[in-house]
């Protein structure tokens, strides 16, 4: 068999608590129902378990570090490599209900993780906003359908006055095993919701006719989504027990997740909670200085154009940006200066521009002035 350790990637010291940590971290990420249809994630997944079966259990860590075989000197049945029955020595529930929530949680979890697990989907919805609404927050109606537990029967699936019957394929439970191959591991036995009940662990003798027994019917919703300013695109807000209702009278419903798109600014570009901008100015502007209007999140303000302003000067107003989301502060607009020449002059233009250039004296020309300093030596 490959090396387990390599397979997890720990060292022959790891302590158990180590090599646990590994395996769910590899586990989680190549999971089948965490990459459906993905052959290569699925035999990744299978060779990062039977990795972990052998060095969770210290007999076999202990045969495979001595032997270089799980089942010791002689080698394993016919189980193929180690005979691989199932996982012993750990409990997938806990494993599992560590980053799943849900039916795969419920899959392998025990009795008292089956409440917690019974849980509706999420439901996600798209908001577009302007730049001035992301800036400052605002409410937006959402409309979307989702699973409402039905009043009729209280989400017990059953016509109203009837009784439910617990399930007599699982007993109850609402899960039953189940013997799958994985390749040269041999057998494992996954829990699986019990078809016979659909999970539930009940038996419905009289349907609701209201929702046909599922205990939940559809229903169109109008939301109010109060958007916190500051919020950018990208960002999603999670509203809790907005989202669809589970089948059956226990549980919670899921999440509403709202993707926040917005609109870009033609000016302003976010960086943050900051806003940058390029102000281009005249040759005439950046020499004499000048009164010009920028735009700000809430219209248009004066700025100052400083005398002698060079190019590539960077302004920056306080306080003018996006406020901070959930946060106390504000961030600021920042501006570079970019002086731009004219594409072309005519003969009396240039005449007067030579002559205004003979009267500034070469010392007002700093870094010209160096320049011409330094390649003086060189020559």
């Amino acid at each position: 068999m490959k090396n387990p350790y390599e397979t997890l990637g720990v060292s022959k010291s790891a302590t158990a608590d180590e090599i646990k940590s590994a395996y769910r971290q590899l586990a989680k990420k190549y999971h089948p129902d965490q990459n459906p249809g993905d052959k290569n994630a699925e035999a990744k997944f299978k060779e990062i378990s039977g990795a972990y079966e052998v060095l969770s259990d210290p007999q076999k860590k202990s045969n495979y570090d001595k032997f270089g075989s799980a089942e010791g000197m002689f080698g394993g049945g016919g189980g193929g490599a180690g005979g691989f029955s199932g996982f012993n020595g750990f409990d997938m529930g806990d494993i599992f209900s560590s980053f799943f929530d849900g039916p795969i949680g419920d899959m392998f979890g025990g009795g008292a993780r089956r409440s917690r697990s019974v849980r509706g989907n999420d439901i996600n919805v798209n908001v577009n906003l302007s730049f001035q609404e992301s800036a400052y927050g605002a409410k937006k109606t959402v409309t979307y359908t989702r699973f409402e537990k039905c009043h009729d029967c209280n989400g017990t699936g059953a016509k109203n006055g009837t009784s439910v019957n617990t399930c007599s394929y699982c007993n109850g439970q609402g899960r039953v095993k189940q013997t799958s191959r994985i390749g040269r591991f041999g057998v494992m036995e996954n829990v699986v919701p019990c078809s016979a009940c659909n999970g539930s662990g009940k038996m419905i003798r009289d349907k609701c006719p209201g929702c046909n027994a599922k205990g939940a019917v559809k229903k169109t919703v109008n939301y109010e989504v109060n958007i916190p300013a500051g919020i950018a695109d990208g960002q999603a807000l999670s509203i809790n027990g907005e989202g669809d209702a589970p089948f059956g009278a226990e549980g919670i419903s899921g999440n509403l997740l709202v993707h926040i798109r917005v609109s870009a600014h033609p000016i302003l570009q976010r960086d943050g909670y900051d806003l940058h901008m390029e102000l281009p100015i005249s040759f005439t502007q950046a020499i004499l200085g000048d009164k010009v209007k920028i735009p700000t999140v809430d219209g248009v303000t004066d700025f100052t154009i400083p005398p002698y302003t060079q190019n590539g000067a960077i302004h920056k107003l306080k306080g003018k940006g996006i406020k901070k989301l959930s946060s106390i502060g504000t961030g600021d607009i920042i501006i570079k200066i970019l002086v731009e020449m004219p594409n072309k002059l005519d003969r009396k233009v240039q005449d007067a521009i030579k002559t205004l250039d003979q009267v500034i004296s070469e010392k007002e020309y700093q870094k010209k002035t160096n320049y011409t300093s330094k390649m003086g030596k060189l020559n």
